[in-house]
């Protein structure tokens, strides 16, 4: 589930008013735990958004954001996103307030907050655990916990059928072109639920990229440095340019979210804060 502070979901203008003072006492008071609304959901009755082209919200899109230490660059355009990565979802907690782009989250409608998509937009997401694929509009900033690259609804989550584990291996693709609106909006799935676990069902592969480098003793020298540190594999891989090759340091394949998590904090205990999230 999302990890911010729930400042953010005020608009970047109020955000960047506020005084550090400020925005630290708020981040430091309790925080209430997410979850869930009360009762049955049937999501059979909540329909996917039909994508259209919207100008950019007033609101939720600098060039660029600081939370918690880190910098997040928002990109110019949609156009032509494509991206694997984790997924999280964000429900009871967050529900009726502003969200980035000043609109009300709705935990029941099919929406998503990534930290570098221009809002709103819309997007594709699969889950590439179990094949299912939804429709989501982008209206919000976020997560921010490590390595997570797309936050959804509730209603989202549970229609990509990982609301109960929390997380899910994705793929993100937007829709940003005349012909994918087209195709989107006359699918046969628009208004349903996007059922293809057995038609596509795939077993995705989680790994941890700690490095990559032109120099292949540079590769091999990371390698058995980490070896230091985990019983997990490490492999080098190859990835062949036009001009060059690069040599990509990576341990996996691990066992799901949760060790990857482990891992990664024990990598930025060690030094290595900029591992990356990579799914085969």
């Amino acid at each position: 589930m999302r990890k911010q502070c729930p400042l953010f979901n005020c608009s970047k203008l109020t955000l960047l008013a506020l005084s550090a003072t400020l925005f630290l006492n708020a981040c430091s008071t309790p925080i209430e735990k997410d979850g869930p609304p009360k009762g049955q959901l049937d999501v059979s009755q909540i329909h996917n958004p039909t994508p259209r082209q919207e100008p950019k919200s007033r609101y939720g899109n600098p060039p660029s954001y600081v939370i918690a230490g880190k910098r997040y660059y928002v990109l110019p355009t949609a156009e032509g996103y494509k991206k694997k990565g984790i997924a999280s979802w964000y429900g009871t907690k967050f529900h009726g307030r502003l969200t980035s782009s000043r609109e009300p989250y709705d935990m029941l409608a099919m929406t998503a907050a990534s930290p570098e998509l221009p809002i709103p937009c819309y997007a594709e997401v699969t889950n590439l655990e179990n094949g299912e694929r939804i429709i989501v509009r982008v209206n919000d900033r976020g997560p921010f916990a490590p390595n997570r690259i797309i936050d959804l609804s509730y209603a989202a989550a549970t229609k990509l059928g990982f609301s109960q584990k929390g997380t899910a291996l994705v793929e993100v693709k937007t829709i940003t072109t005349a012909p994918e609106y087209q195709l989107a909006s006359h699918s046969p799935h628009n208004n349903s639920s996007i059922n293809h676990a057995s038609e596509s069902s795939t077993h995705p592969q989680l790994f941890l990229q700690v490095g990559a480098f032109h120099n292949s003793n540079n590769a091999t020298h990371l390698q058995q440095s980490l070896r230091n540190l985990t019983q997990e594999p490490i492999r080098v891989q190859q990835q062949h340019k036009n001009t060059y090759t690069l040599y990509l340091v990576q341990i996996g394949p691990l066992r799901g979210v949760g060790e990857s998590d482990q891992l990664l904090k024990q990598l930025e205990q060690a030094g290595y804060s900029d591992a990356l999230t990579i799914i085969n």
